[in-house]
């Protein structure tokens, strides 16, 4: 006889608290949104322009999505087979104990709530530019003209939001997560659509697969060559959008058939967001002839009124401003809105599950539940958290580009990454032992996972390096706001995590706790 998801959920230790009130789709749809490639692909499409130009997204981008699609099958394994809210953390604790499952979770929620915050920062780039439309002189007089702190008011009013949303209902997150999915493939699709057919003029393939751009800084030789060190840097675009796919393990608590559902959202987000960001990300690099690649390129506010490697400034080039071009923004705005939300969903919910097993300071608030079966408070605090960590975004960085928003991205990548290798570290090292659930592997599992944990480590390493001189200690030009800080805060993290654990944590933390 089949056991209910109450009576699976039981196993695991827990009574069902959550409302459990989602569909398969729906838990597709989560990770669907969060990946959004209708954020990710246009809010960091300038890290991989200036750091590798075309080719860092015509080949780095598919083959950096295969090696995420791996990684995503890894934890679709896990999650068939632990079913539970607690997601990577409560994988991790139960294949290596209270200490992988402190270290996993803390980096989980790190991570999470960095996806978040920088969801919400990179929209109001875009909100912006929309409120220009439609009301003129708008980034003239608002906040006087300043236009960090405008970014900064507009991400406070988006994180407020999402928060509201979340907090109404769970059924209501469930529907904008359902039409988000649909905004996300038809919003693409138009896109795509646009980009091939409106413009008089397209670039050449040779263009899209072979030019190198290095707008870095850096002299792309020696330690700062080019394959080794300036196109790697590029590929945070993909890492960075196909990322917060763990948001299906998270929900599992509110899926029905979550052994089942919660591994297939995993991957199929992963697998569906690649080939859809590949459309979206080529149809862009078709766009972008050698005159528009030159205003790309250009740091001159006149010639690039949208910084230096910006998408919008192909998109706008290529469209000639117009009815069209509002369309393309309104799209990317709207789906990059839906994505927050999901982002904010995913966090709380990570919250609330480690707060259960009473690892997170305040437990006792975080883990409390409303009537409609919302974890309020977690909603709130992981609000809170993601605003305080993008408070360096208000002083303005000398190398040109939003330094503190690619370091609030690298601190998500790195963050969450190194939480997904934990348990799928844990798992290659239990072997046969593993009980798989009704969705695995087999035994694919050795070789998949040995290339998982091998591109996180890399990758870890690639997205703590200097993105421009004027941030390398010991440069002429060094100035504190051009610092990659992912390497400071995911580093200070680490250290007060050991810190933590050896002198208080390891006494009382025991893993999860039943609440049976």
């Amino acid at each position: 006889m089949a056991l209910s998801d109450e009576q699976r959920l039981a196993e695991l230790g827990y009574k069902q608290e959550l409302s459990r009130t989602w569909s398969g789709f729906s838990n597709f749809a989560i990770s669907f949104s969060i990946i959004s490639i209708l954020a990710g692909c246009f809010s960091t499409f300038a890290q991989a322009w200036n750091n590798g130009g075309p080719v860092a997204i015509s080949i780095g981008w598919p083959v950096v999505s295969a090696f995420i699609l791996i990684i995503g099958l890894c934890m679709s394994e896990l999650a068939s087979a632990y079913p539970t809210s607690g997601g990577i953390y409560w994988w991790a604790a139960k294949l290596g104990g209270a200490k992988a499952g402190f270290y996993t979770g803390w980096l989980n929620l790190v991570g999470l709530v960095s996806v978040t915050a920088s969801v919400g920062y990179g929209v109001t780039f875009f909100l912006n530019t929309l409120l220009g439309f439609y009301f003129p002189g708008f980034e003239a007089k608002f906040m006087g003209g300043d236009y960090i702190k405008q970014q900064f008011v507009i991400f406070l009013i988006v994180m407020a939001i999402a928060t509201l949303v979340n907090i109404y209902s769970s059924h209501l997150l469930s529907l904008v997560n359902n039409i988000s999915v649909w905004w996300h493939v038809f919003g693409s699709a138009v896109i795509v659509l646009i980009m091939l057919f409106a413009p008089k003029h397209h670039s050449s393939l040779k263009f899209i697969f072979t030019q190198h751009i290095n707008n870095s800084g850096f002299s792309g030789h020696g330690l700062h060559s080019y394959w080794f060190y300036i196109m790697p840097l590029g590929l945070l675009l993909t890492q960075y959008t196909i990322t917060g796919f763990d948001a299906s393990a998270h929900l599992s608590e509110e899926t029905h058939d979550a052994h089942i559902n919660a591994a297939k959202g995993i991957w199929k987000s992963i697998f569906y967001s690649a080939i859809g960001g590949y459309l979206l990300l080529m149809s862009f690099l078709w766009a972008a002839t050698p005159t528009i690649a030159s205003a790309v390129n250009s740091t001159d506010p006149k010639t690039n009124p949208y910084g230096l490697g910006s998408v919008i400034t192909i998109i706008n080039g290529a469209l000639g401003g117009g009815r069209l071009f509002e369309l393309v923004i309104i799209i990317t705005t709207f789906g990059q809105l839906f994505c927050v939300t999901a982002c904010l969903t995913s966090c709380s919910r990570m919250m609330f599950a480690f707060s259960r097993d009473g690892a997170i300071p305040g437990s006792a608030q975080w883990r409390k539940v409303n009537a409609k079966g919302t974890p309020v408070n977690a909603v709130l605090a992981s609000a809170i958290a993601g605003v305080a960590m993008t408070l360096p975004a208000l002083w303005k960085s000398s190398a040109g580009v939003p330094t503190a928003f690619y370091a609030v991205v690298s601190v998500c990548v790195i963050s969450l990454y190194l939480a997904f290798m934990i348990p799928i570290f844990l798992r290659l090292k239990a072997g046969s032992s593993f009980k798989v659930g009704e969705w695995n592997l087999g035994s694919k599992y050795k070789w998949m996972g040995v290339l998982a944990v091998a591109e996180i480590v890399i990758i870890s390493i690639v997205f703590i390096l200097p993105t421009s001189p004027a941030g390398t200690p010991g440069d002429k030009s060094f100035n504190w706001t051009s610092v990659n800080y992912a390497p400071i805060l995911t580093g200070g993290v680490m250290l007060l995590l050991w810190i933590w654990w050896h002198l208080s944590a390891k006494k009382w933390f025991t893993g999860p706790k039943s609440t049976l």
